[in-house]
């Protein structure tokens, strides 16, 4: 029985991190410092979705307008093609 409850314990634990490693990551909207900038990341780099896409990494071209990196703000209109709007 005592067994039992540790191998459910240790089971859950388990469950607990490998949810927790797939969380969400905080974008620009939860981090006052930082912004979306569109059209500078490169194929495969992008932080998250785009309209052809569901998520990171999954961007097919390079300087694709509709796909966003985080930057520090003050930043992306500085980079060549960089924008804080999708094209």
């Amino acid at each position: 029985m005592q067994k039992t409850s540790a191998t459910i314990t240790a089971i859950s634990s388990l469950l607990a991190l490998g949810v927790s490693a797939f969380a969400a990551p905080a974008f620009a909207a939860d981090k006052p410092d930082l912004e979306k900038c569109y059209g500078v990341s490169k194929a495969g780099k992008n932080d998250c979705a785009g309209p052809a896409h569901a998520c990171a990494g999954q961007s097919k071209t390079d300087a694709s307008g509709k796909d966003f990196v985080q930057v520090p703000k003050g930043t992306c209109e500085r980079l060549a093609n960089g924008s804080l709007t999708a094209k």
